[in-house]
């Protein structure tokens, strides 16, 4: 495994040792003590799978305190544009995001730390995003802000189909108007 760091404090990108042969391949896609060596000690207690069609966006997620959720993302089918956003009051990085487009075959993934917001943008039909965070959900405590936020400026792909939401992703506020993080 290789952790790369983006530019935003505790976000990894993480390329996967992918050993492949005409049979197919085998990797390990999580080991707590390569995860420890790079700082990364959250405790996972649920795994999240998802499928979405082409154009589907879900986010930009977080969750608030105590149930603030680390998360290692990954697409196993298809491929998705992934962004992750500093809402860490008080962050040198605050309000910058990093984006990579992760897909079944390059195999790489995102660890997001607790305090960053999430959201993906599906590329393909079918495309399948698996996740492992360390909080349960909690509907109490979901929060997000607006996937077009002008501030943030994230440059979602464009498609030749409309993107679709579901209403709340519609509804969330702006970064600067966001008083829990």
């Amino acid at each position: 495994m290789k952790f790369i760091p983006t530019g935003i404090d505790g976000v990894f990108l993480i390329e996967l040792a992918s050993f492949q042969d005409k049979r197919g391949f085998f990797l390990e896609s999580y080991k707590k003590d390569e995860f420890s060596k790079n700082g990364i000690r959250d405790e996972f207690v649920q795994d999240n799978h998802s499928r979405s069609n082409r154009g589907v966006l879900r986010g930009l997620h977080y969750q608030t305190a105590p149930y603030s959720q680390a998360k290692l993302v990954r697409v196993i089918r298809g491929s998705a544009f992934d962004v992750v956003v500093d809402i860490r009051k008080g962050s040198k990085t605050f309000g910058r995001y990093f984006s990579e487009t992760l897909t079944a075959e390059n195999k790489k993934m995102i660890y997001v730390p607790s305090g960053l917001a999430h959201g993906f943008l599906s590329l393909e039909d079918g495309t399948e995003f698996l996740y492992k965070v360390s909080q349960p959900y909690s509907p109490a405590h979901e929060r997000g802000i607006l996937w077009s936020d002008p501030e943030i400026c994230v440059p979602w792909p464009r498609l030749d189909t409309d993107y679709a939401f579901s209403e709340k992703d519609k509804k969330f506020p702006l970064l600067k108007d966001i008083t829990e993080s």
